[in-house]
């Protein structure tokens, strides 16, 4: 039996949904409120130490890190393989799963914490909102959480973000421009999917224009993206009207400095400069 522990609207949550649905697998699920703080319970630290979603549950084994539950469930289930069949490729594919572990991730909930979570975080009590600042264990992430809380998009964390999705898009654009759909080929494999959900944010908040305007060979990418029936029942059919409208709204009144810092930094440095350190 697979349990899938999980919370509305976690992106790293999108990316496993995708891979059960893109293998026609059957699972169970556990919400967990990350905004009641059920993720910091004993019962769910006894299965995720670090308190964060998602968690799988494969009979009695269990399995944490997005990226790692994704590449697990290809191995146990291996047929659709999302997973390319030579050395090589899975290299590559596993070079796009490092740069959303390593930097887009943190990218995206700094965007999406300066856009729309800050203001929930506003809405708090001061009693709640210091619960959550206790809550993170690590210092490194209660540092950007707390920076980004306090500045907003003027967050240097921001800025990072900023980059890390320009190296990305770059990356993204040079791989597309060989002519194939996906970015490892003719089929779809994680590569992509761990990639979905993060751009699905920002076009959610009505900012990946910012980054993709002249990029067509990701617009069409992301068309495609849209189309997949995993995708649609993993990520936008999941969300309401009013939480569309809520993301939109909320990423229009960054979308201003957003566009300035990403222009900022092109000025200073060329795009050779963006490509060379990207994944």
């Amino acid at each position: 039996m697979l349990m899938l522990y999980k919370a509305k609207n976690s992106i790293c949550t999108q990316k496993v949904l995708i891979t059960l649905r893109e293998k026609s697998l059957a699972w169970e699920e556990v919400d967990i409120d990350l905004f009641k703080n059920e993720q910091y319970r004993p019962e769910y630290l006894k299965i995720n130490p670090k308190g964060v979603v998602p968690s799988l549950m494969h009979d009695t084994n269990v399995v944490i890190e997005s990226t790692l539950i994704c590449e697990y469930l290809d191995e146990v289930f291996p047929q659709p393989s999302l997973v390319p069949s030579n050395a090589h490729d899975k290299a590559r594919m596993r070079l796009w799963s490092k740069a959303i572990d390593e930097g887009i991730f943190e990218a995206t909930r700094e965007i999406s914490f300066s856009a729309m979570f800050r203001e929930k975080m506003r809405n708090m009590t001061v009693e709640q909102r210091e619960g959550r600042f206790r809550n993170i264990g690590d210092p490194g992430r209660r540092a950007r959480f707390m920076s980004t809380y306090e500045q907003g998009v003027e967050s240097p964390f921001v800025f990072q973000g900023i980059v890390a999705f320009e190296k990305l898009f770059a990356a993204m654009s040079a791989a597309l421009a060989k002519g194939e759909p996906w970015l490892l080929g003719r089929a779809v494999t994680l590569a992509d999917i761990n990639l979905m959900p993060f751009v699905a944010r920002l076009a959610y908040l009505d900012l990946l224009d910012v980054w993709i305007s002249e990029r067509p060979e990701i617009s069409r990418w992301w068309e495609r993206v849209q189309a997949l029936p995993p995708f649609k029942a993993s990520v936008s059919d999941l969300l309401t009207a009013d939480e569309f409208a809520a993301m939109s709204t909320f990423g229009t009144k960054i979308k201003d400095p957003i566009r300035a810092k990403r222009s900022a930094y092109l000025k200073e440095y060329s795009p050779a400069k963006a490509l060379s350190g990207a994944a």
